[in-house]
């Protein structure tokens, strides 16, 4: 693929694994990361005046993947006020901010792709915080994919499930697990290079040039399962 993909989060996880995919691709990839690494800027992405930067050294710019984001334990009667705001301040504000600044750097049109979750598709028990900075980031791409068609900018969301990334290894503890795996019919989590080839193909105008607006779920049919075995 040619040009040049922006990734957040890009220093783990699926980030991580999008940069990298982009690169096997015969693309060029630039991570930025609040966790700065070998390959990695250090961005703080609710740091607006700092994103508006980080993308402007970014010449050719065609695909950003905004895949930081945080979570956190929120049940609905006990979260914090504070672990609330945060998480939607990373998770919405931040994927807005670098989303705006990229999509004013693609002169020539491009594809922006928000990693959401299945979370924000629906509810999940003391992830009030997470599945509304989800749903959230879903139905801003549907609104950003209006407002950029005109300029020749795609927009979509990618919802996966459990996904094997450092985040969720911290989070998932054994019952957690095996809850995943009762609830997903191909019964295991997905590994971060399956979401990389989603995010690959929405990248791609020539697989995915009239795809825009829509919140394609990668999870194991999680999200739509009926009765199981």
């Amino acid at each position: 693929m040619a040009g040049l993909v922006a990734v957040t989060g890009g220093a783990s996880g699926i980030g991580a694994a999008v940069a990298e995919a982009v690169r096997e691709a015969g693309g060029q990839s630039a991570v930025a990361d609040l966790n700065a690494g070998a390959r990695a800027t250090r961005l703080d992405v609710t740091d607006d005046a700092a994103v508006a930067a980080w993308m402007e050294g970014l010449a050719g710019l065609t695909g950003l993947v905004c895949a930081a984001g945080i979570s956190a334990n929120t049940p609905s009667l006990t979260a914090a006020p504070a672990s609330f705001r945060r998480v939607l301040e990373v998770n919405v504000t931040g994927s807005f901010l670098a989303a705006q600044a990229a999509a004013r750097r693609m002169e020539k049109g491009g594809s922006i792709v928000f990693i959401a979750s299945v979370s924000g598709l629906v509810g999940m028990a003391d992830r009030v915080a997470y599945s509304a900075s989800k749903a959230a980031v879903i139905n801003m791409a549907a609104a950003m994919a209006v407002d950029l068609a005109p300029r020749g900018i795609r927009v979509n969301a990618i919802c996966p499930g459990p996904v094997e990334t450092p985040m969720v290894r911290e989070l998932h503890d054994a019952a957690t697990r095996a809850a995943w795996h009762a609830r997903v019919p191909l019964r295991r989590y997905a590994e971060p290079g399956e979401i990389a080839q989603m995010a690959l193909f929405l990248l791609d105008p020539a697989r995915s040039g009239y795809v825009t607006g829509q919140a394609i779920a990668v999870d194991g049919g999680f999200s739509t399962a009926g009765l199981m075995p």
